[in-house]
């Protein structure tokens, strides 16, 4: 003969006064649901245990979507406080050299990256020293580079940020010493009319940093302001 299982005294009324004890705790549910169905038989089927499931199902669904968007809106928040910081340190510099200096300086340091390279086409065939003097961070091409590099087409005329994996680097933006970079974000840049276009690159050897299918909008915010800056420079 089985005998009831007792409960202590001081425990029963806890629970009687405070039963979101008990209902706040999945795994206690979840044994009550399986000893009320044991108690039923195998031959009834328990269609509220049935609908309780599915309804733990839709909230461990819901729990994930939840975590999900905080997840993202943090790295979306995250990620705007990095692009106003570079924005505002880029506005610092009072003469071209000292802005290209911090580009690569602390410019890549606030966007976390590990290289940065300005990609300006011209129609001469040669450099001067006052482009050497401002270092790696520029880059010079022959027009239509940036397009091709690019493989814009027309169906992307309006298109202004790229993200991908890449395995090669092309020495005309990395020289001899981009040679670990495995992923980057290109921004096209309109310098004004009766200019040729230019391109802004961020390198990282991180091959899951920049990849298709990534939001852009942060980056072509930053790409509108360096547009903006490279004219007042220009001009």
């Amino acid at each position: 003969m089985n005998v009831p299982a007792t409960i202590d005294d001081d425990l029963r009324a806890h629970l009687i006064a405070q039963p979101e004890t008990i209902l706040d705790d999945q795994d206690i549910m979840r044994a009550l649901i399986a000893a009320n169905e044991r108690s039923m038989g195998a031959n009834i089927v328990d269609l509220r245990g049935i609908a309780m499931e599915r309804l733990e199902t839709r909230l461990d669904r819901l729990e994930d979507t939840h975590r999900s968007v905080i997840a993202a809106a943090y790295d979306n928040i995250s990620g705007m406080n990095l692009i106003h910081r570079a924005v505002l340190r880029m506005l610092d510099p009072a003469d071209f050299e000292l802005f290209m200096a911090d580009l690569g300086g602390e410019v890549a340091e606030i966007l976390r990256v590990d290289c940065v390279r300005l990609v300006l086409e011209t129609q001469q065939d040669e450099t001067n020293s006052a482009v050497d003097r401002l270092g790696p961070v520029l880059s010079i091409a022959e027009p239509g580079f940036v397009d091709e590099y690019l493989g814009m087409c027309p169906a992307q005329s309006t298109r202004q940020v790229f993200l991908r994996q890449i395995q090669e680097q092309d020495e005309t933006i990395y020289g001899e010493t981009g040679f670990w970079v495995r992923s980057e974000a290109c921004i096209r840049l309109d310098l004004g009319e009766g200019r040729l276009p230019g391109m802004l690159v961020l390198g990282v050897e991180d091959a899951q940093q920049f990849k298709p299918g990534q939001g852009t909008d942060l980056l072509a915010f930053f790409g509108g302001v360096f547009e903006r800056a490279m004219r007042r420079w220009l001009s």
